[in-house]
Order: structure tokens, then C-alpha cells, then sequence
């Protein structure tokens, strides 16, 4: 009788392990794979990496990048006639420059937006007449942008620029070489 109560549990037991030797199995590949893959990692450290954090090093400074070249491509109220949104020659060069004398890559010429929409259709219509009117290397792309460009008047940078050159220490020749020997400046003020 004691074998008959044993040996259904036997079975049981042989039936719970193999159901769960295949799941096993299978978890054991998996472990093995991935402690092979951790290993290979491992050994090429840092190299998986390093272009990653290259990039997210670099990204913010091509954003500056794209800012900088947004506002200097920027045309803004000032290079336009007020009114009928007319470029006025400075805007016209402006643009010139943009379509033929900017990187490839950064030939976007940026509207800054009128005070009404009709001016603001004016504006571009404008310097896509100007862009037709020149021969360009490739297309040049017209955007309208709210972003308006630091500027600063001609007076004022001239003012800063006087008195630059007013505070300027004079050049001066030494009195003495190196050597300890009477200098250029000395000679030439004996003579």
C-alpha cells in the first residue's frame, strides 16, 4: 500500500518538473546570452558609448549654431519701407549676401513678421521678387519668423568705438633689451 500512495505523487512530480524544463531551459539560453552580451560590453567599454555622449555634448551647441545663423539671416523692420513692406537697398543686399555668400546649408533668408498680415505677405513677396531677380546656386528658402534681432544704432557703435580708440595705450618701444643693453626707444630719443 505504501507504493501505491507514493507513486502517484512520483508522477505529479514528473509531470511539474517536465512542464517546467522547458521554461527553464529556455531561461538558462537567455541567461547565458545575456551573460555573454554583458561580457562583450564590458570589454568595449567606453566605445558603445562614447558617440552617444558626443552627441548630447554637441547638440546645445548646434542649437546655438542655428540661432546665430536665424538671426543674422533675419530681415528686419528697418530694411523695409514702412507701409507697402518694399526691401529698401540695405535689405536688398542683406538678402544678396543670404542667397549667394551664406554656407549651403544655411541659404534661409527669415521675414521678420509685419505689424498686419498684409504687410507681413508684402514683406515676403518682396524679397522673393528680389531672390527672382538674382542668380542663386540652389533655392533659398523664405520663412517668416517672430524672433526679432538684437540691433543696436550706427551712433551709438560709433560712440563705443571712439572711445575705445581714445582710451587705446599708445604703443611704446622698450628702453631696454633683454641683455640689460640700452634699448631701440632710447637710441632713437638720444639721437
Amino acid at each position: 500500500m505504501k507504493h501505491t500512495t507514493h507513486f502517484p505523487k512520483a508522477i505529479i512530480a514528473l509531470v511539474i518538473v517536465a512542464t517546467t524544463a522547458t521554461s527553464a531551459s529556455a531561461d538558462w539560453k537567455n541567461f547565458w546570452h545575456n551573460l555573454h552580451v554583458g561580457y562583450a560590453r564590458n570589454n568595449a567599454w567606453p566605445e558603445p558609448f562614447v558617440e552617444v555622449d558626443a552627441q548630447n555634448v554637441i547638440a546645445p551647441f548646434e542649437a546655438m549654431k542655428n540661432n546665430g545663423w536665424r538671426m543674422h539671416n533675419t530681415i528686419g523692420h528697418e530694411q523695409f519701407r514702412s507701409g507697402d513692406g518694399a526691401l529698401l537697398a540695405a535689405g536688398q543686399e542683406r538678402v544678396k549676401w543670404i542667397a549667394t555668400q551664406a554656407p549651403t546649408a544655411r541659404r534661409s533668408v527669415y521675414v521678420l513678421r509685419g505689424r498686419t498680415e498684409s504687410e507681413t505677405q508684402a514683406r515676403l513677396a518682396s524679397v522673393q521678387n528680389t531672390l527672382a531677380a538674382m542668380p542663386t546656386n540652389g533655392p533659398t528658402q523664405v520663412l517668416v519668423t517672430n524672433t526679432e534681432p538684437s540691433t543696436a544704432s550706427g551712433a551709438w557703435a560709433t560712440k563705443i568705438n571712439r572711445e575705445w580708440l581714445e582710451h587705446l595705450t599708445r604703443p611704446k618701444l622698450p628702453s631696454q633689451t633683454v641683455d640689460g643693453e640700452q634699448g631701440i626707444a632710447e637710441q632713437s630719443s638720444g639721437q
